[in-house]
């Protein structure tokens, strides 16, 4: 029998078609939650007017139907329900689902930026206007390069005053007076050795290695005193001091010697690995580190971002004075 395109007006027809369903049971869905295979007595012709069919008639007219039981699986729960249940159901077990594997949103997936990325905004402004465009400096902190006038002797002694700078900062995070400081250890942004070996590469050309000047020196002492009593404070001076050297100072770096005709890659501007994954390691530890602070700690770390500019200019005065 062949039956017409809108089932709905032929009642008759209807009942035939519930009639057709083993026990009076519409399809279900099985654990998977896919639809069970049409029976094999199910023609195209009669499938096709099936699927226009209305809801209403597949409703059996026996009183009740067995309960035949489903599986939903969602990631991080099993729910067992009956077919009625999980159809009417599966919104509210779904989102108890998400709700119960969704980590809870971070500031930074929420948007809002990373500790490391205030300071770094921080430390643009400090520029001047000529030397970034985020730059608020009417006055730069300290004249282009590009008028440095640099011996070999002036050379030499910011080496000096920056091996000293890099160990104590290596000193004080290898004593941890304050716990978290071990979590700049051994980064591969370390300084002092490479610098060592350059100083003694010097020595063998016949140069004279001279002792720390008078800012090296008061900047280190600066830092053990700083470390004691405002961490916060200190972590600025740790970030700017190792990022500034490792971006910037690289600049600074081949310039000064082409104009003192130093013809050898320095130790000072290399290191061993992949230098942006070594500096996103401290970032990320800088970060997690951020977060048990509160936002007046923050604070104080973004305030002490000028001194350190200022202190760090001070060691490269012997290259422009």
């Amino acid at each position: 029998m062949a039956f017409p395109g809108r089932l709905s007006a032929f009642p008759r027809q209807n009942k035939r078609i519930a009639s057709l369903c083993p026990c009076g049971v519409p399809p279900v869905l099985d654990p998977s939650g896919s639809m069970t295979m049409a029976p094999a007595w199910l023609s195209v012709s009669r499938a096709l007017s099936l699927d226009r069919a209305p809801t209403s008639c597949f409703r059996p007219e026996q009183p009740a139907r067995p309960v035949v039981p489903a599986v939903l699986r969602r990631p991080g729960t099993v729910v067992v329900v009956s077919v009625a249940a999980a159809r009417r159901r599966r919104p509210v077990v779904a989102a108890a689902a998400a709700a119960t594997t969704a980590p809870a949103a971070s500031g930074e997936e929420r948007g809002k930026p990373s500790f490391v990325e205030e300071m770094r905004a921080v430390a643009m402004r400090l520029h001047s206007r000529d030397q970034s465009m985020h730059g608020e400096k009417e006055v730069p902190l300290e004249p282009p390069v590009a008028t440095w006038d640099p011996t070999v002797e002036g050379f030499l002694r910011f080496l000096v005053d920056n091996k000293l700078v890099f160990e104590t900062l290596e000193a004080i995070v290898g004593r941890a007076a304050v716990p978290w400081y071990a979590e700049f250890r051994n980064t591969g942004l370390e300084r002092s050795e490479a610098l060592e070996k350059d100083l003694e590469w010097f020595r063998q050309q016949g140069h004279t290695i001279t002792e720390p000047s008078a800012a090296g020196i008061a900047y280190a002492s600066f830092l053990e005193e700083l470390s004691e009593k405002e961490p916060p404070a200190f972590t600025t001076h740790f970030y700017n001091f190792y990022f500034g050297h490792s971006a910037g100072g690289v600049i600074i770096g081949k310039k000064i010697a082409e104009k003192i005709n130093l013809h050898k890659e320095l130790e000072f501007y290399q290191w061993e690995g992949n230098l942006s994954q070594l500096q996103q390691n401290v970032r990320d530890k800088l970060n997690q580190v951020a977060c048990g602070w509160s936002r007046e700690e923050r604070d104080r770390c973004l305030d002490e971002m000028e001194k350190s500019f200022i202190c760090s200019v001070d060691l490269r005065r012997h290259m422009f004075t």
